[in-house]
């Protein structure tokens, strides 16, 4: 089978936060002094342009942008502005692609949001985590709760095009009222998405060292089972594992990583993955971790650089493509991987045997017993 280009996205990382929250594993680093905005964004266009030559993709198209972290609202608008104009420059894309900025609600007013939009970002993904303070000071977040009301009310007077609130349960002594009240009060804001996702404890975190006591199992089950039912009713559908969206209102960006799209990853300790048609490769690319390390001009900003072995494909694909409920075609997966269907279709069946995928004609599915068991299910394509 031939490899056929998919769609293209572009992550950019900025690491930096006012403080490192007890659970979080990504890379983030506590701000220590002021950013240099300018200096940062200088690289990042290094960054970014050593990946176009790299790839030959000054031909391809960008499908969207997603600006993370860290705190990426820690950023001024003018920056963010300049970082988008720099972009931008070298690609060709349309008028509606849909640009992504995380914020959080104790690093931004409403004139911050405005201008976020007017640099030209479409969508703010807001970290709420919780609309409780004592639930939040717990979390070691920065805001409080009527920053965090605040927050979705300043997005939605911007006149942004979408807007994402980011909510967890299953937090520290955290009752099923209780977490059902947040996800309500998420609910009366009215935002266009929702990602609304279980706290687990990662490795390397303050949290891992010193666990806190959560809710237990039958609990978490009972918050999902009718928090599911909040948001169905509410009108937002369950397109992906922890992700709902009013009609049309899917983060397409996200989408992107989930079908097996490609994305270029600068910034620092940001992730890529590039299809190349030319030598028929697929390529995942890291960047230096450590803001340090990737501002030092006498360094190149790729930090490893990983050809996919055929091998790791069928399971690489299923890990992205089956956190969606939407169905698959074996077409699809033979595109994006350049492999037969023979090389997915015996696991497909052993899947389909236990209950966990279902097919109608060409298409497949994850069931409900599927998503349940997800990392079982995975463990078959290995």
């Amino acid at each position: 089978m031939t490899l056929i280009a998919p769609k293209l996205s572009l992550y950019i990382h900025i690491p930096w936060c006012v403080q490192k929250c007890p659970y979080c594993d990504f890379n983030s680093h506590a701000l220590k002094h002021d950013i240099d905005e300018t200096a940062y964004i200088e690289e990042l266009i290094k960054d970014l342009d050593s990946d176009i030559e790299r790839f030959d993709l000054t031909e391809r198209a960008l499908h969207s942008i997603f600006i993370g972290g860290g705190t990426p609202s820690l950023f001024s608008p003018q920056a963010i502005a300049s970082l988008l104009e720099q972009v931008l420059a070298r690609f060709s894309y349309t008028d509606d692609i849909e640009v992504t900025l995380e914020a959080n609600p104790g690093t931004v007013e409403s004139e911050k949001f405005a201008g976020f939009v007017k640099a030209g970002v479409t969508r703010l993904s807001i970290g709420v985590q919780s609309f409780e303070s004592e639930k939040l000071i717990k979390l070691g977040r920065i805001h409080d709760s009527q920053q965090a009301l605040n927050a979705a009310k300043y997005a939605r007077e911007a006149g942004i095009t979408s807007f994402n609130l980011d909510l967890m349960h299953g937090l520290p002594n955290q009752s099923l009222e209780n977490a059902l009240d947040d996800l309500k009060t998420a609910i009366k804001l009215k935002p266009d998405h929702l990602s609304w996702y279980q706290l687990t404890i990662e490795p390397n975190t303050a949290f891992h060292s010193k666990p806190p006591k959560l809710p237990q199992d039958e609990v978490l089950w009972e918050i999902q089972d009718q928090g599911f039912k909040l948001l169905a009713e509410a009108g937002y559908k369950q397109y992906e594992i922890s992700a709902f969206s009013q009609k049309d209102k899917q983060c397409q960006h996200n989408l992107n990583y989930w079908q097996f799209g490609d994305y270029l990853g600068i910034g620092c300790g940001a992730h890529g993955k590039i299809t190349d048609t030319k030598n028929q490769q697929i390529i995942r690319t890291i960047k230096i971790k450590h803001p340090k390390g990737y501002m030092d001009k006498s360094r190149n900003h790729l930090d490893h650089c990983h050809l996919v072995e055929s091998s790791e494909l069928p399971f690489e694909y299923m890990m992205n493509r089956l956190r969606l409920f939407s169905s698959f075609s074996l077409d699809d997966y033979q595109q994006n991987t350049g492999l037969t269907s023979d090389t997915v279709l015996p696991h497909l069946h052993l899947a389909e045997q236990k209950g966990l995928m279902e097919h109608n004609n060409q298409q497949w599915q994850i069931t409900t017993l599927g998503h349940r068991y997800l990392n079982d299910l995975l463990e078959l394509f290995l």
